[in-house]
Formats: C-alpha cells, sequence, structure tokens
C-alpha cells in the first residue's frame, strides 16, 4: 500500500478530493504512519461516477503519465434544457421543443464530434482566470468573463441509447476533455439546448472500472473501519 494504485469507483456526491482523504487517511491509520503522498490522476465531478485511479506512495510519481491516457466515459444528456453549470449542479431554464429532432439528427452527430475539435470548457469549471477558478468567479456572480478555446480528441462516439428527451452516447476522449461542454455543444448543435444529466468514467488506459473497488470494499478488503 506504500507505493500501490488503487482503482475506486467514485460515487456521486463525492469530490475526487474527498476520495483521496479517505484512501490517505485510512492508510496513515491502518500502517501507523504520520505521513504518506496520495493523488488522484484525473478528476470526476462531484457529480459524476466511476473510475478513479489513485496513486499512493510513489506511484504518485506516475499521475501525469496516466492522466495523458485516453478515457472512456457513458454519457447520459438531456435535450431540451439547458443548465447554467452545463450539468445537474444548477436547475434547469429556457425548456425547448424536440418535436422536431429525430434518432437520425441523433446518430449523424458523430460526424460532428468525432476527431480533433475546439471545445471552451465550462465557466463552473476549474480552469484558472488571473490566477482564480473559474466556478468560484461564477459563485460569487463575477460572470463577465470568457474562457480560451482548447483543442481536444474524440477518438470515438457512439450512441448507445435514443430515449427522448435522453441520449446516451459512450466517448473515447483525450485528456483536457469536458463532457460537459459536448453535452452543452450538442444542444447548439441540434438547436435544442441539452445538458449532462449522468456520468460514469468507464476506463483510463488500461484501468478499467470492473477491477475497481467501491469505498466499502475498499475498507473491507484492508481491513479499515472509518466512518465518512
Amino acid at each position: 500500500m506504500l507505493n500501490d494504485t488503487i482503482l475506486i469507483n467514485k460515487p456521486i456526491n463525492w469530490t475526487s478530493f474527498d476520495v483521496v482523504k479517505k484512501i490517505r487517511s485510512s492508510i496513515k491509520k491502518e500502517l501507523q504512519i504520520k505521513k504518506i503522498k496520495v493523488g488522484h490522476a484525473g478528476t470526476l465531478d462531484p457529480l459524476a461516477s466511476g473510475l478513479l485511479v489513485i496513486c499512493v506512495g510513489r506511484k504518485t510519481k506516475t499521475i501525469s503519465e496516466i492522466q495523458n491516457l485516453k478515457k472512456k466515459y457513458l454519457a447520459v444528456i438531456k435535450i431540451g434544457y439547458v443548465t447554467e453549470s452545463f450539468d445537474r449542479e444548477k436547475p434547469e431554464t429556457n425548456k425547448m421543443d424536440i418535436e422536431d429532432i429525430t434518432k437520425k439528427d441523433i446518430l449523424n452527430l458523430k460526424t460532428e464530434f468525432t476527431g480533433i475539435i475546439s471545445q471552451t470548457p465550462p465557466k463552473y469549471s476549474a480552469v484558472k482566470i488571473d490566477g482564480v477558478r473559474s466556478y468560484k468567479k461564477m459563485r460569487k456572480n463575477e460572470k463577465d468573463f470568457a474562457l480560451p478555446e482548447r483543442k481536444i480528441h474524440i477518438y470515438s462516439f457512439k450512441v448507445k441509447k435514443i430515449s427522448f428527451p435522453y441520449v446516451t452516447i459512450e466517448i473515447v476522449c483525450s485528456k483536457g476533455t469536458y463532457i460537459r461542454s459536448i453535452a452543452n455543444d450538442i444542444g447548439l448543435s441540434l438547436g435544442s439546448g441539452a445538458y449532462l444529466f449522468e456520468l460514469c468514467r468507464l476506463s483510463i488506459g488500461t484501468y478499467k472500472l470492473e477491477d475497481a473497488l467501491c469505498i466499502n470494499e475498499f475498507e473491507s478488503k484492508y481491513e479499515f473501519k472509518l466512518d465518512r
């Protein structure tokens, strides 16, 4: 455990740092040590679930390498509404008509959202503006700013299920991709509005969600007894 990579299935409403703190405190308590390096290789939003790669001890030196690997997500997108945060953190606004949107329109999104594309991160994100996280500016109602576009790579875009107003998509993408922005951009492309309703990370490189432990399984495996 002193130099290990631990795969965790992050639950909804936990931050990625919540998981890091839990793992760190668990290891310190079990091994009776005062200090240990623990970090994660790629943030998941609080409302997202799925694979979180936790690196311990000397393995923390591999974090940047893991972050650069391809990531696979399963995203449920709700069409016909928008939210300020591009996900369920903020309430739905601006209900729009989606009656004219067909399944063919959804399937045709693959052409637009595959390859190297430009993307603007959500304003509710950790991107810094003049040294301040943009989400902090938004929460202080300082909304008059713009975030720069960035190039990202969408390696695969598969429509898995269409059940209006919900569309389920499997995406394989590069580091720095915001699935919330993809959801918002899909809404713009369809002329209907859309936001990210659910998100689960399935893999990072060869690290797979099916090999990950839930928090309680981790505690049981390492015989920890802790309260969050």
